[in-house]
This record gives structure tokens, C-alpha cells and sequence, in this order.
């Protein structure tokens, strides 16, 4: 694929010029003798480098490099000068710029610096849609549905993101906390750094000030070299620090301290630690209540609910249910080569049932009828808890046991390890029906 070079340039023989001989090098070229034309290409076409006069009639060639930076960051400009200065050189550099050359004198060195810049042009353009990608994919396009409590939620999230703030998100599990704060930090300025998550609840105390603050080699039995934490790993980026409230008292005055400062102190180590990085906690408890009852460092809830936002309940957005549930449903049936149909009757027993686990309860049972259905999801393929009256007279308990197992193989291709979590059983258990249903 051709790269495209912009070139802007008043001169409008100098720009021709220009253009044949970087045409004749394969190189795509389009013409801009504005710096405002110039903008209004770059938008328009593929650039990947910029060839620009210092002297324009609308703008100094030197600030439009900011200015192109700011719209496509991988774009490479060259500035071009009929009279340099060691004072425009350094700013133009300053600015980003990838060279500042003389005409004239240096019309030799053009065409290499092209090649040059091109190559890393490209590079850059690379990285930069993949982290475009990523961000796509955990930005707040990402949370489905369209009732007025979410959409009263998501509102609130986009407007911190483009802050630093902390942030505070409170709901019961299974409403997509850790959703929330990825869309947050990828809506953010820190979004090319690092998102790093952890739940407080999955650790004991020493562990998890362990993986949070990291340690020096040595520190404790076991230590044998240097650790980085998770905090360090986020640096410039965010942390989410998910079922907060299970943190241990001790560990609350340390993030405390980070919270405060930015700085921290590692296990075994005498020098503190700093880290630039935003904070996000989340907890189903009611972290006020707890810290009057001294259960929560009151000090730290004030610094962690700086930004509270609450996300509703699945049962307080049923108009969203439908939604999620097709949403879900082309995921997992994409997932298994099947073109699956859902039926009305499904839905209605989706939107009638209590959500006690919220979204992460319905992409599951999505999940599961998915398995069960050959081409439609019907209220047989609910789980019993949906209390459904189905006549299983003629069906012994083994023959349903060994048909579900037997489904869930088919759907993860013969991963026993996965077939053993969506069955909720474990692999010993699994390798033993397998062996005793002749699977």
C-alpha cells in the first residue's frame, strides 16, 4: 500500500517540484498551500508524514506541528525553512516534529528523511490502532442498554473520565463495576497506560499487600528476588481496586497514603516508591455505614467517594433485559457455530425472574441455554430456578445428566477444563462421568 505524503507549502512551484520527485519514488502526494487546506487533507486522507513550509499565509508551519500531532499522533512532520534558526529548529522539534531542514541546502537530505519518517510513521499507526482497538472494545460502548438508570450512570462516567478523579462505584454484584471503571480509564487521558484491576476479596491481607505494594528480595521467607506491586505496574495509569471494603484496616492507612502523596513504601525496603496513577474502588457494601461504625477508615472513604457514581440493579432496569439477553446471545452463539433463535416465552421468564446476580447471572444462563439449544431458546433450556413446568416423566436423571455433559463437550470443542466450569463441577468429577456415561 502506497504511504501518503501531505505537503504544505505556499510556493506553489516548490510544491510541484516537490511532488514529482517524491511521486517518482512511489510515494502517494497531495497538495495543501494553506495550513488550514493542510488540516483539512490530514483529516481527509491517510497521511503518514507531512512535508511543511515554516511560513505560511494563515499559520507558522512550526506551531501547526502541535496542531497535527493533536489529530493523528503517528503522523511524522518535517519542517521546511527558506531561512533557519536555531530558535525555530529547537521549538519545531519541541513540538514533535521529526526533522527542520533548510531548502536548498539540505534538498539532499529530504527523500531519506522521508523514508525515515515514513518507517516510523508506520510503526506508530500500528500501535496506534491497536490501542484504538482496545479502547473500542472497553469504552463506554461497551455497556448495553438504554433505561434511564443506566443511561443516568453512564452520563455521570463520561464526564469524570475526562478528569483525574477518584472514583467511588457502588451496586451489588454482578452490575458491572469493573466495566464501568475500564470504560472510564479508556475514555481517559491515561487510556494508552496501563488498566490494572484486582479484587480485595481473593487475597488475605499479607498477600494482597504483597501484590499491591510488591517487595524487595529478601523481605520475607520465600522473597528470593525484587517484586513489583500493582500499583507500580499501573503507573501512569489506573487501578481498580474492586470489593474495597474487604481490605484489612492496616491496609487502608497505606492506600491512604497513596491516595495522599503518591508515594509508598515496599516490603523490605527502606525508600519510598511513586507512582502517578488514578484510583478506582468499588464495594456492594455500604462503606459509610461501616466507616461510622469504625469497620472502614472514615478518612479513606472521604478520599475514595471523591466521585461516587451507583449502578442500578439488573431488577431496576428490566427494560434493558431483552437487550443484554440478544446481546449475549449472538456472543455465545457466534462463539458455537449455531444459529440460535430465542423465543418470547424465554423473554418473558427473563424479565419476570428476580436477578440476584444481576448481568453476570443473565450472561450465564445465556451462556448455558445456548448449550442446551440445538436452534432456539425455549423455557426448557432455563435453569430449574425459573421454576418451569416441564413434564420429565419419560427422562430418568442420568440420561439428562449425560445428554447436558455431552452438550457442553460439543460447545467447548473437548476442553474438559472449561466443560468443568460451565458445569460448575470439578475436573476430577468430570473425567469420572466422562468415563461413566462412555463419552
Amino acid at each position: 500500500m502506497q504511504a501518503t505524503i501531505l505537503i504544505i507549502d505556499d510556493e506553489k512551484k516548490l510544491n510541484d517540484l516537490l511532488s514529482r520527485i517524491i511521486g517518482l519514488e512511489g510515494f502517494k502526494v497531495v497538495q495543501a498551500f494553506t495550513g488550514k487546506e493542510g488540516i483539512k487533507l490530514l483529516e481527509q486522507e491517510d497521511v503518514l508524514v507531512v512535508l511543511s513550509d515554516v511560513k505560511l499565509p494563515d499559520v507558522n508551519g512550526v506551531d501547526l506541528v502541535k496542531t497535527i500531532k493533536a489529530k493523528k499522533p503517528y503522523v511524522e512532520v518535517i519542517n521546511l525553512t527558506a531561512y533557519g534558526t536555531i530558535n525555530d529548529g529547537v521549538q519545531s522539534i519541541k513540538n514533535g516534529a521529526f526533522n527542520y531542514i533548510v531548502k536548498g541546502d539540505d534538498n539532499d537530505k529530504i527523500l531519506p528523511l522521508l523514508s525515515q519518517a515514513v518507517e516510523k510513521a508506520q510503526l506508530q499507526q500500528n500501535a496506534f490502532n491497536a490501542d484504538k482497538k482496545i479502547s473500542d472494545k472497553f469504552n463506554f460502548g461497551q455497556i448495553i442498554g438504554q433505561s434511564q438508570p443506566i443511561t443516568d450512570a453512564v452520563n455521570l462516567a463520561r464526564k469524570v473520565a475526562a478528569t483525574d478523579t477518584t472514583v467511588l462505584l457502588l451496586g451489588e454484584t454482578g452490575t458491572g463495576k469493573e466495566v464501568f471503571a475500564s470504560a472510564i480509564h479508556y475514555e481517559s487521558q491515561r487510556r494508552q497506560m496501563p488498566f490494572v484491576a484486582i479484587n480485595c476479596s481473593s487475597f488475605t491481607g499479607d498477600l494482597l499487600e504483597s501484590e499491591l505494594f510488591g517487595y524487595k528480595a529478601g523481605a520475607f521467607t520465600g522473597a528470593v528476588k525484587d517484586k513489583k506491586g500493582l500499583l507500580e505496574e499501573a503507573h501512569h495509569g489506573s487501578i481498580f481496586l474492586d470489593e474495597i471494603g474487604e481490605m484489612s484496616l492496616d491496609l487502608q492507612a497505606k492506600l491512604l497514603r497513596v491516595l495522599e502523596s503518591k508515594t509508598f513504601i515496599k516490603l523490605g525496603d527502606t525508600q519510598t516508591t511513586r507512582v502517578n496513577i488514578r484510583i478506582m474502588a468499588a464495594t456492594n457494601r455500604d462503606l459509610q455505614k461501616e466507616a461510622e461504625e469504625g469497620k472502614f477508615r472514615l478518612d479513606l472513604f472521604y478520599r475514595l467517594s471523591v466521585f461516587t457514581i451507583s449502578l442500578p440493579s439488573l431488577n431496576e432496569r428490566k427494560g434493558d433485559i431483552e437487550l443484554l439477553a440478544k446481546f449475549y446471545l449472538k456472543q455465545f452463539a457466534d462463539k458455537a457455530g449455531k444459529a440460535v433463535k430465542v423465543t418470547d416465552e424465554f423473554l418473558s421468564l427473563l424479565n419476570k425472574h428476580q436477578w440476584k446476580g444481576n448481568i453476570r447471572e443473565l450472561k450465564n444462563i445465556i451462556e448455558r441455554a445456548v448449550i442446551l439449544a440445538d436452534n432456539v431458546l425455549t423455557p426448557a433450556t432455563l435453569p430449574p430456578q425459573f421454576n418451569i413446568n416441564i413434564d420429565s416423566s419419560s427422562l430418568d436423571l442420568q440420561s439428562i445428566e449425560k445428554q447436558h455433559i455431552s452438550k457442553v463437550l460439543a460447545y467447548t470443542k473437548g476442553n474438559k477444563t472449561e466443560t468443568a466450569r460451565l458445569l460448575g463441577i470439578g475436573l476430577t468429577t468430570l473425567y469420572r462421568k466422562i468415563d461413566e456415561y462412555g463419552l
